[in-house]
């Protein structure tokens, strides 16, 4: 599990180390992690080190110093660099060695902006330390000038030539929220120090920060709380159970679902088909009769009715896909939610939310219906806010409701009431489809069913028992974006093939938890940790 701290507790962590006179130390260290992931960009783009140029944007603090040392260890692989600076107050040791290595530099202001971002615009490699975790906002004057102009020069990431490397985090995203405010540099790798900062996992953050790897500087945070974490593949597989020698189809877990419509049937066939995909024990469909012939024509092996929530027993519901104007649905959430039992809530029954459940209650709303869940609480908020800063919002819903909230989006963000938060940023954007929201409600539902009953399950994730849900919901959003992922290889996604590729995530993760445990994946050369393993 990739754990994620706020700014000002990785800052406090720093602080004893630096108070003992290692600050030194901890700028090589940073500075290495950086040159050893820059390095490694260049070589993967075929440019090699001796010929290839480089810009250094240095800013005032220490990122500026981490910046120019790893700028003069790209100096002596043969690389041309040059430093720009956005101060006059500078890291004068860092700034001597880059000079000292062969390295020029020139001061950044308003009028040059537009002529050295077209110089870094031509370059093969541009460095960006100019804010680090200390400030706060957008970036401002000629740093804010140099960006824009090269944004507009060079164009978008995956169209430009130039690879942006960001020391720590991009210049310009909240280091906390992952809110972008002005123009900022969007990376093609990010290497952040002492921890991941929940800035880089969330929202336009995420964007922004490309691939993030975080580089070990020998920080102790062992007494800091994590703002996010974020699951990997092996914390996923530890959520999977696979069936025993003397399981049957109810004791690996029944899963109830009232979804689907006459007016959208086939929100419930996805539903079903992933739950299936994912492995549980038996689907119990309730629902109209048309609907349930639907999903009899795909998966044959679910069992229907017309019945109520009490009359079919089961050890977790999926219910609100696709279920509009079906008041038999509509009860059918209500009395779900009443029952205790771990429910997925989604689409059409969010509106049946009642003032307060558990956290064993999970609500997948999108930004639009966590827009309406939250004004019906008396928060008015725009849907462009929750887009923008999607974990404050997130966690809000839960505090109000008590329930677990998934929200969708680039990244999902899944909160607990108690303010436990995990980001996924597993799926692809061909996810982006009608019926994918459907398909992952399937997958949570499964596994909410298979575990309702497993007593050891948070432990064996690592998590407090009441944040169980936040991290099911979690583990369903990584199967889910691998899916995607694994479908989009072929071009686009076509939502109703997803449990085919879920099915091959599923077995694909608990391959993974039967070998043994190497550590954390190592990439650019054993410099960094990737934020993902996928």
């Amino acid at each position: 599990m990739l754990l994620a701290f706020s700014g000002g507790d990785v800052r406090a962590a720093e602080a004893p180390l630096i108070d003992a006179g290692q600050g030194h130390a901890l700028m090589q260290k940073a500075a290495h992690g950086l040159f050893g992931v820059a390095l490694g960009l260049l070589r993967e783009a075929g440019r090699g080190t001796y010929g290839a140029t480089a810009v250094v944007l240095a800013g005032s603090g220490n990122n500026g110093a981490d910046a120019l040392y790893a700028g003069e260890r790209l100096l002596r692989r043969g690389v041309a660099a040059t430093a720009v600076l956005t101060s006059e107050r500078v890291h004068a040791p860092a700034l001597q060695a880059f000079l000292a290595a062969g390295g020029r530099s020139v001061l950044l202001d308003d009028a040059g902006a537009p002529g050295l971002a077209a110089h870094a615009a031509s370059a093969d490699l541009l460095v960006d330390g100019i804010l680090g975790t200390g400030a706060t906002g957008g970036l401002r004057g000629a740093g804010a000038a140099f960006v824009q102009a090269f944004n507009d020069t060079a164009g978008p990431r995956g169209r430009r030539s130039t690879l942006v490397v960001a020391c720590d985090l991009p210049s310009g995203i909240g280091v906390d929220s992952g809110l972008v405010e002005g123009p900022v540099l969007q990376a093609d790798a990010t290497v952040t120090f002492g921890a991941a900062k929940p800035g880089l996992l969330i929202g336009d953050g995420a964007v922004a920060a490309g691939e993030l790897n975080v580089v070990d500087i020998g920080l102790d945070l062992s007494s800091f709380t994590p703002a996010a974490r974020n699951l990997l593949g092996a914390d996923a597989a530890a959520l999977l159970r696979p069936p025993g020698a003397h399981d049957h189809k109810y004791s690996r877990g029944v899963l109830g679902v009232a979804a689907g419509s006459d007016r959208y049937p086939g929100a419930a066939v996805l539903a079903v088909g992933a739950a299936l995909a994912t492995g549980v024990g038996m689907v119990r469909y309730l629902g109209p009769t048309a609907v349930a012939a639907l999903i009899h024509e795909r998966t044959p092996e679910a069992v229907a009715s017309t019945g109520s929530i009490d009359d079919a027993r089961s050890q977790a519901w999926v219910v609100g896909p696709g279920a509009v104007d079906d008041d038999d649905q509509r009860r059918r959430a209500v009395a779900a939610m009443a029952s205790g039992l771990p429910v997925v809530v989604d689409a059409g029954a969010l509106a049946e939310v009642p003032d307060r459940v558990g956290a064993q209650v999970i609500l997948t709303p999108h930004a639009g219906e966590l827009r309406d869940l939250l004004a019906a609480r008396g928060l008015d908020v725009g849907r462009p806010a929750i887009e923008a800063d999607p974990a404050r919002f997130a966690l809000r819903a839960a505090e109000l409701t008590g329930a677990t909230v998934l929200l969708k989006g680039f990244t999902t963000v899944v909160a607990a009431p108690s303010g436990t938060l995990f980001v996924q940023a597993d799926a692809t954007p061909w996810l982006a489809t009608a019926g994918a929201g459907d398909t992952l409600s399937g997958i949570i539902g499964a596994l909410a069913a298979t575990l309702a009953e497993d007593e050891g399950a948070a432990r064996r994730v690592g998590v407090a028992e009441e944040d169980l849900w936040v991290a099911v919901a979690a583990a369903g959003a990584l199967i889910h974006g691998r899916a995607g992922q694994r479908a989009a290889q072929r071009g686009p996604v076509v939502v109703s093939g997803l449990p085919a590729e879920i099915g091959a995530v599923v077995a694909g993760l608990i391959d993974e938890r039967r070998l043994p445990d190497t550590g954390p994946r190592r990439t650019r050369g054993g410099d960094a940790v990737n934020r993902t393993d996928s």
